[in-house]
């Protein structure tokens, strides 16, 4: 089912997405159709080779101009999907989901112990692209002093507590009124809630805070500060019998959450509008500046094609309003960024994931920034990791894993000294990587080149395990367990820990690089 939020609509977001799902809706019709197997069709992914940038309007001086090149390659993977219904695999064992996954039940046993309960979380997280996520759970029933917990989590919150009693999880509690910000200990929020009444939460991504409804009044905010992970919309329930529905937006909600994204909308445009340009440095008029703003998003996203194309439209329009050429000082503003081309190829390698390619091209043509930011670094090489155990996913045609394969195996703390930066070595034929020929060789002997794969991805793991063991940061250690547990899994895509496969990943890791190329502070 796909859903379509009241309060997204006419957003970028929204539309994109929806373009995306009839993209998918038609190629699944076309296979389905006979003849048309074999016919080439092309994939819905927005790759660097299938998706242009659209054509823009005209600006304030009148000027056209095409999009020149290909936006840097995004995987379809990566625009991320809203919740739809609640989850099958990530729930507690006595719950079940009914109704197309909008209907929730407790049919497990009674927890006697003061902190258990069986929580559950939805299919997808809660995507900050839209600025506002908001959903509402009506109350069905409760059974005997039903205990229920509305709000959200992360992956690794306990399914069996109310959302906020855990780490990473946050919720408001009807049996007292109180919401919960990862602990035990509440405090007063609002009133209690029982049958029949209508919950609402949402998160606020600009602000990063979160508020709540009961039926359809405004409660505040509770709480702030949220943190930068991926949330899912999550519920709780103490005692069987406990029966909700979920309302994702597939029907109108009872709080206008229409009405505060509107408001939304309006605060930003008041704070542009009341934006003081006579302290800009050159001073610019109205024009001038969205000229410059426009050339610079050009030049920070890599559009170098059409930078170029821009600065000379814009260089042109101006020198016939003044009826004179312009000299170098007038064009400041359009100045070509020439290291565009390199970031940008950077910036399509990793969106691609191509992490060698990534890690190649920046170590040759920045490598002060390798040097300078380790924490980047780290996060390109465990994203190389994650790319890897991609690729052991593919499904392995009948042929059984031979004695190489990772049954009883181990994550040994042993690594060979100076692989990575082998890799990175450039000369006039490229770098000689193992995992490079694997990928570029031909499709022969495919099922050999699997178990290859594994024993590859094994050995990067350890390298990584070696080259990071005198770093006993919690964000580290934790970052490292997440992309190891993919090894427990016979099918990662499939396991608890899938998330971290999720292509969606490589953007930030994409464009915290990027920043730290242009020497903008890293956040």
């Amino acid at each position: 089912m796909f859903v379509r939020p009241s309060y997204l609509r006419g957003s970028k977001y929204l539309e994109k997405l929806e373009a995306a799902y009839r993209a998918k809706q038609a190629n699944q019709k076309d296979l389905l159709t006979p003849g048309q197997h074999g016919s080439g069709q092309a994939s819905l992914s927005t790759s660097s080779s299938s998706v242009s940038l659209p054509r823009l309007a005209p600006s304030h001086r009148g000027m056209t101009y095409e999009i020149v090149e290909h936006q840097p390659p995004v995987d379809d993977d990566g625009l991320p999907p809203l919740p739809s219904k609640w989850a099958e695999v990530d729930k507690f064992g006595g719950l079940d989901v009914l109704s197309d996954g909008q209907d929730i039940r407790y049919s497990g046993q009674f927890k006697s112990q003061e902190h258990e309960a069986a929580a559950a979380r939805t299919d997808h997280p809660m995507p900050p692209q839209g600025g506002l996520y908001y959903y509402e759970v009506s109350l069905i029933s409760k059974g005997k002093e039903g205990m229920i917990g509305v709000g959200f989590s992360g992956s690794k919150a306990s399914l069996e507590k109310l959302p906020g009693w855990e780490p990473e999880s946050w919720a408001y509690h009807g049996d007292d009124g109180k919401s919960f910000c990862c602990q035990h200990t509440g405090k007063s929020y609002g009133p209690t809630f029982t049958v029949g009444d209508v919950i609402g939460c949402g998160i606020n991504f600009k602000s990063g805070t979160a508020f709540f409804t009961k039926n359809g009044l405004f409660l505040g905010n509770a709480f702030k500060d949220i943190k930068d992970i991926k949330l899912y919309p999550s519920i709780g329930m103490k005692r069987p019998g406990m029966h909700v529905k979920v309302n994702f937006g597939q029907n109108p909600f009872m709080f206008d959450i229409d009405e505060m994204m509107r408001s939304e909308k309006r605060s930003v445009q008041t704070q542009i509008l009341r934006a003081d340009l006579g302290k800009l440095s050159p001073p610019l008029n109205d024009a001038e500046l969205k000229r410059d703003l426009i050339a610079q998003f050009l030049r920070h996203d890599g559009y170098v094609s059409t930078a170029k194309t821009f600065s000379e439209e814009v260089r042109n329009e101006v020198a016939r309003l003044r009826k004179k050429p312009l000299t170098q000082d007038d064009n400041h503003h359009a100045q070509y960024d020439a290291d565009a081309v390199y970031r940008q190829q950077i910036r399509a390698a990793i969106l691609d994931g191509d992490m060698n390619r990534a890690l190649r091209l920046t170590d040759t043509c920045y490598p002060h920034v390798l040097r300078d930011n380790p924490r980047i670094l780290f996060r390109l090489r465990c994203r190389k990791f994650v790319e890897m155990m991609q690729f052991t996913s593919t499904p392995v045609p009948t042929r059984k894993p031979s004695s190489k394969s990772l049954k009883n195996k181990s994550l040994p703390g042993i690594a060979t000294d100076g692989v990575f930066e082998q890799e990175m070595d450039v000369d006039e034929n490229g770098v000689h990587d193992d995992w490079d020929r694997m990928e570029t060789e031909e499709a022969d002997g495919q099922y050999g080149r699997f178990e290859d794969r594994i024993e590859q991805a094994l050995k990067y793991a350890q390298e990584l395990k070696q080259d990071y063991r005198d770093d006993k940061s919690k964000e580290t250690t934790e970052f490292l367990l997440d992309i190891f547990s993919l090894f427990a899994y016979e099918d990662p895509r499939s396991s608890a820990s899938a998330h971290v496969l999720d292509p969606g990943g490589r953007g930030p890791v994409a464009e915290e690089l990027n920043s730290a190329i242009l020497g903008e502070p890293i956040q």
